[in-house]
């Protein structure tokens, strides 16, 4: 609920008195592990997330709660597993159903309002086409960007053939590359908002198809879900994609600078993560797996935190951190107590992020019917299969790239981490189905 009037005033005036942080959290769209510079990418350049890691805290074991869009983003807005919320799968664009996560999730930024923070997301949802599973509807105050799973970033229509550009709840167009577009809005905010305590999320499209930078040409056109696809023109897809990727570094630069301008800087927590592994080889490297599968290279990506003189400086933190731990940490750091609460199944993460030694309960993923167990350095998938489900074991401490099952090697560990992932699945299992 929108607090409006003296109550509303007095926490925005309480947020700033008791100097509550600004976060500013930017989320890539199937971007993987090695997709950045500073995570060894040599056909990639991105001098400023580079820096933001060099000066802050950069995780080597930093996961997304999904395979794919949507189940990140649904962990990522509760600080729960997205089972929990019925948006396992991606949210399809086929029809633009009326369908979406319920409203009666209580999400990120509902929470971060009932602190007195001023919110705002800019870019891509993918939890529900209709205005009424839109991000004001979720707690945002401002949103401008596309609900669908993927937009042509010059014409802004999605691959069904919907234009999907909004204003708040409304499709409106704004003429633009939306990277670009996404940046400027967050830009814009920052600026209207830099007196009150601000929670501002971007969440871009790149280097999601279709594979365009600004000088590639839109080519998708308005069918609304009927008639004949529009192919591509043919591109150098890596070229292209490096510099989508480049473009969204210059975009962070362009906001690190304005919050330095603004004299901001020290008190803005800046966040930076993907949604799932990546869909081209470029930026997979050495992970095995990629976008819809749970090998790591499926859901491994980068992690940078960065608050200058409260995160340590220069930190690689080797610790595991997921997509659904944001909500419980953003909360923390707004100085709320709530973080530690068990409706949470993410952890405030702060202490890791300072070095804290903490071992974390096992973890799960499961996308379409394969899960995925982490327990410390080990890791379980199971597969189904015609008869028996197929299951392989990894030491990841060894084996990283997941290349040696050790499954027959240790079958009493196989034993208990089938169990927890069949205790797991029963827990979950309450979810509500996707609100229609």
């Amino acid at each position: 609920m929108k607090l409006k009037g003296f109550a509303g005033m007095m926490l925005v005036a309480m947020a700033q008195v008791m100097g509550k942080p600004n976060i500013v959290f930017i989320m890539a769209d199937d971007l993987g592990y090695r997709g950045l510079s500073c995570y060894g990418s040599k056909e990639i350049n991105t001098p400023h997330l580079d820096r933001l890691a060099k000066e802050g805290v950069r995780c080597t074991d930093f996961h997304s709660n999904g395979a794919v869009c949507s189940p990140t983003r649904a962990a990522l807005m509760t600080g729960r597993y997205q089972q929990r919320s019925g948006v396992e799968g991606v949210i399809t664009a086929v029809g633009h159903r009326e369908v979406g996560m319920a409203l009666s999730e209580r999400t990120m930024a509902e929470a971060m309002k009932e602190l007195g923070y001023a919110t705002a997301l800019f870019g891509k949802w993918h939890l529900g086409y209709q205005a009424k599973f839109g991000p004001v509807k979720q707690g945002f105050d401002e949103f401008e960007g596309f609900v669908s799973g993927n937009v042509d970033y010059h014409h802004h229509i999605d691959q069904n053939g919907y234009f999907d550009w909004w204003k708040q709840g409304e499709l409106k167009d704004e003429k633009g590359y939306i990277t670009d577009l996404i940046t400027e809005d967050a830009l814009g905010f920052i600026e209207r908002k830099k007196e009150e305590a601000f929670f501002v999320v971007l969440h871009h499209g790149a280097p999601h198809y279709p594979l365009q930078d600004r000088e590639t040409p839109g080519f998708r056109v308005v069918r609304n879900g009927e008639g004949k696809r529009v192919p591509q023109p043919k591109v150098n897809r890596n070229a292209v994609y490096a510099k989508m990727i480049g473009i969204m570094d210059e975009g962070v630069g362009r906001i690190v600078a304005k919050l330095d301008e603004l004299k901001l800087r020290e008190n803005t927590f800046i966040v930076f993560c993907s949604d799932n592994g990546p869909a081209m080889v470029l930026s997979e490297s050495g992970l095995r797996g990629r976008k819809g599968q749970l090998f790591e290279g499926g859901h491994r990506v980068p992690g940078i935190f960065n608050w200058p003189g409260k995160l340590p400086k220069g930190k690689v933190c080797a610790t595991p951190i997921l997509t659904m731990d944001l909500m419980p940490t953003f909360l923390a750091m707004a100085g709320t107590k709530e973080a530690g609460e068990s409706t949470f199944d993410g952890i405030d993460v702060t202490g890791i992020l300072k070095g804290a030694k903490v071992k974390r309960a096992p973890l799960f993923w499961r996308f379409r019917r394969t899960v995925a167990v982490r327990d410390g350095d080990w890791k379980l998938l199971r597969e189904p299969g015609k008869g028996e489900a197929k299951v392989m074991l990894f030491n990841l401490k060894s084996d990283l790239g997941e290349k040696t099952d050790l499954s027959e090697k240790e079958p009493a560990r196989v034993k208990r981490m089938l169990a927890l992932a069949e205790g797991w699945e029963k827990e979950v299992k309450v979810a509500k189905p996707v609100s229609e």
